[in-house]
């Protein structure tokens, strides 16, 4: 193969008006199948060039979990957390991204000292236990910066912890004392699923939403990082059923019915955290950005107006999220979805999704980044092609003005899949020369 045809073919596609995709062939995943555009919603192919130009600044963020110490790993010195630290915003700027959404309160904790809550356990393995005289929020943001790439200042803003296989009480008093949901095992939630339990904060309690306002003011007023990043988890995706009876009951004054109410305290949440984020950059002279990645299906187009061509679960509906008003209502600076599924998917295929999303943030002030999931390579359906095709049609939009892979762990790995090699290829290939990293 001719070695500068990729370049050629990025520069043909950039002139090419979109109307003429059509004369390509339709586009065939590695089965051979003709891909769909929405699944069994929609039999429209899809057409994906071989090459596709990257928009100019485009966003390329990698989520770094450390709840589980899933892509963060506990560390027992200083030494330890800054080589590790380190060497992960090394290969993020040198594989082409340019930002790193990192999680600083997994579970009502925090990856910096903080008035507010115990020093993570998935910093040093013990909740409470963290450095003295070092901050790890200041070195990460300022580490960062020096290899040019954005920190987004991730938070979870009601999980206490999944999977919990002993009692409510008995799990929150092993925890800190300054842990926000021991000092008020009232205002905790518990979902029993007959093998575990999940806790979380009940979203409907304005003491809630006041602890995280609380917590947001002071990482924005101590810090300058790029972005306060919340994601998908906010009422949980099981049917919670009546939980929130008694909450319901008192903290209802508009007579709202429990599905509205739910949505009506998610929105809340959302709306005061963009005013204290307003707040600071406007007394400090700050630009902290604010974003959201929530689940990648707002509505099914079966179950409400102007829903995607989808039938999976709903954001509106499901976690009482209505990310579609965010966005219309200017709370959001960039959303993120998380469109976690193949072309091939027959109820949540990624052409329709994206499609949708593009469409939805189109004339309004929300960039939209693609929440993407190089963790399932490997699996059915996802072929070593998939992760770059998805990257390509991403480019098709000009809405989307960038995307961030989940996670870490699943790009940089001791041998990374094909399709992750593949991605990156594409990834470098279109970065115009004068914003390559």
């Amino acid at each position: 193969m001719n070695k500068y045809l990729p370049a050629i073919l990025s520069t043909f596609i950039l002139l090419f008006p979109q109307q003429l995709l059509a004369k390509l062939a339709p586009y065939k995943n590695s089965a051979g199948q003709i891909i769909r555009r929405g699944g069994k919603f929609d039999p429209r192919p899809i057409y994906i060039p071989p090459a596709v130009n990257a928009p100019r600044n485009e966003f390329r963020g990698v989520w770094v979990s450390t709840v589980l110490n899933l892509d963060f790993k506990q560390v027992k010195s200083v030494k330890q957390f800054k080589e590790q630290y380190t060497r992960m915003v090394r290969n993020i700027a040198g594989a082409g991204f340019n930002a790193v959404i990192f999680q600083v309160r997994p579970n009502c904790d925090a990856f910096y000292p903080s008035k507010f809550a115990p020093c993570s356990q998935w910093l040093t393995g013990r909740e409470g236990v963290g450095f003295k005289n070092f901050d790890p929020l200041a070195y990460m943001i300022k580490t960062a910066r020096a290899y040019k790439l954005e920190f987004h200042a991730w938070l979870n803003p009601y999980r206490v912890m999944n999977d919990v296989k002993v009692s409510k009480t008995a799990y929150l008093n092993s925890r800190h004392p300054a842990n926000f949901a021991r000092k008020n095992p009232h205002l905790v939630l518990e979902f029993n699923n007959g093998k575990t339990r999940s806790l979380f904060l009940d979203p409907g309690r304005m003491e809630v939403i006041q602890h995280m306002q609380s917590v947001v003011y002071e990482l924005c007023s101590k810090y300058t990082p790029d972005a306060i990043h919340f994601d998908d988890y906010f009422y949980p995706y099981e049917e919670i059923g009546n939980l929130d009876n008694a909450t319901f009951a008192r903290y209802n004054p508009r007579k709202l019915n429990k599905a509205d109410w739910r949505r009506n305290n998610t929105e809340t949440l959302i709306y005061n955290i963009r005013l204290v984020i307003n707040q600071v950059n406007y007394r400090q002279r700050k630009r902290i950005k604010f974003g959201i990645s929530p689940f990648g299906i707002w509505g099914n187009a079966k179950d409400i107006k102007g829903g995607s061509a989808t039938g999976g679960k709903q954001t509106y509906f499901n976690l009482y999220a209505d990310t579609r008003k965010w966005v219309k209502r200017g709370y959001l600076d960039y959303i993120a979805p998380q469109i976690y599924w193949n072309f091939a998917h027959e109820t949540a295929a990624y052409a329709a999704l994206v499609d949708w999303w593009s469409g939805m943030v189109r004339n309004t002030d929300t960039k939209l980044y693609i929440g993407m999931s190089p963790y399932r390579l490997g699996e059915k359906g996802w072929g070593n092609e998939e992760l770059a095709a998805q990257l390509r049609y991403n480019r098709l939009h000009r809405e989307v003005s960038g995307m961030i892979l989940f996670s870490y762990r699943h790009i940089f790995s001791t041998k990374p899949h094909i399709g992750i090699k593949n991605f990156l290829y594409h990834l470098r290939l279109s970065v115009p020369p004068d914003i390559r990293y």
